[in-house]
């Protein structure tokens, strides 16, 4: 006789094995509907600014971009990376089929409702928007509880992510006195992310491409208490940024934590893997983070916008990151050779110059607008050739499945 667990076991089994392949892994649907929202919000975002489209939302035009740039498209690609993960975690089976049907249909009703918000109501687009992060948060605590994962703190973290989410929403109702606190909040969480997750994948695939190799010498490190140091300076120096006054205080400790991380990465040593894309990018998509927080202490002393660092932590390292990770878990995951094609390539082209151009749309003084668009153009192109590269992939089967 099969104990009430077994059974439960192999019922989710077979509902998986039964589900389109686009069901069978969180990465798949949330990859596909992370990268089109991000191509589909910054449009939107250009075409307002240009004076073409008016967003019929309850959040003004900036709100509600940086909103939807932040839980909505790089909130996507974490749950399609959470869900994945805690597999791999736990030993469990992934969330597939149905239930993964649904938490993407509430992903994706959340964003239209906040879209369409000023006719449908504020109250109820936060109710979609907030839930989805209560529910995966859940969704991902039952998974790690279960089998006694240590992994709990990343659930916490999608829990302050929610958190975050919500106080943007207050914020838009005049309910916050500072309505910068919510995406600043979200800001230093996702760089939180990156630092934790980060530190583990890089150095690891690193030292195992190395070691393919036959290198043996001088190899990446595993994290150790230098990492939780340079992890909590960098939280300390976020929490400094959202909570005091622009000055020399924030200034201090965002510059000491960017030369923090800065050496973080030097010990992991990329230049020695620099032959493969899929390695490469990791490292390119990490530096930003030491680069954002050194241009986030320069804004501290008035050296420069600070819309000039936020963008560097976000559409460098968030959108760098997400496109590395995604690249590469699709082909991994779906059993295909991990090695970057030329359409790879030019993603991670594109996505760099989209950065860089947008960091330092500043300078393009009377031209601004100009390199805005030029901006989004590079980088909104990574994320539709990743759509066309890696699309029919993530809805076809597993290699050697049918």
């Amino acid at each position: 006789m099969q104990t009430r667990g077994e059974q439960m076991l192999a019922l989710r089994r077979a509902r998986n094995a039964a589900s389109p392949p686009i069901l069978r892994g969180g990465f798949r649907p949330f990859f596909v509907g992370g990268a089109l929202w991000a191509v589909v919000a910054l449009c939107i975002w250009i075409a307002s600014l240009a004076g073409s489209l008016a967003i019929p939302s309850a959040f003004d035009a900036l709100t509600w971009h940086r909103h939807e740039m932040l839980f909505g498209f790089v909130g996507a690609i974490i749950t399609g990376f959470l869900l994945t993960a805690i597999p791999n975690w736990t030993g469990r089976l992934p969330i597939a089929g149905g239930p993964l049907a649904s938490l993407f249909a509430l992903w994706l009703a959340a964003r239209l409702a906040v879209f369409f918000s000023a006719d449908l109501g504020a109250a109820v687009a936060a109710l979609l928007d907030v839930g989805f992060y209560l529910l995966l948060a859940g969704v991902a605590a039952r998974e790690v509880l279960e089998s006694k994962n240590r992994n709990l703190p990343i659930v916490g973290m999608i829990v302050l992510f929610g958190i975050a989410n919500g106080l943007d929403h207050l914020a838009a109702a005049g309910i916050l006195l500072d309505p910068a606190v919510p995406w600043e909040l979200a800001v230093a969480l996702v760089t939180i992310l990156i630092s934790l997750i980060g530190g583990r994948i890089v150095p690891s695939f690193t030292r195992n491409w190395l070691a393919k190799r036959g290198v043996r010498d001088g190899l990446p490190e595993q994290p150790g208490r230098f990492d939780l140091i340079v992890i909590g300076l960098t939280a300390l120096s976020l929490l400094a940024w959202i909570s005091a006054p622009a000055g020399w205080l924030p200034g201090l400790l965002l510059a000491l934590a960017a030369i923090a991380q800065a050496t973080r990465l030097a010990r992991w040593k990329g230049w020695k893997a620099a032959a493969d894309p899929l390695v490469l990018i990791l490292h390119v998509g990490y530096a930003w983070v030491p680069v954002g927080l050194g241009l986030l202490a320069a804004s501290q002393f008035g050296a420069l916008p600070q819309s000039a660092a936020v963008h560097a932590l976000t559409a460098g390292a968030m959108a760098t990151m997400i496109l590395a990770v995604m690249t590469r878990a699709t082909l991994g995951h779906t059993g295909r050779e991990l090695r970057a094609g030329p359409a790879t390539r030019l993603i991670y082209i594109l996505v760099t110059i989209g950065a860089v151009l947008r960091v330092g749309a500043v300078a393009w003084d009377s031209n601004y607008q100009l390199g805005l668009e030029v901006a989004g153009a590079a980088w909104a192109g990574a994320f539709l050739l990743f759509i066309a590269a890696y699309g029919p992939i993530l809805f076809a089967p597993r290699v050697g499945e049918s």
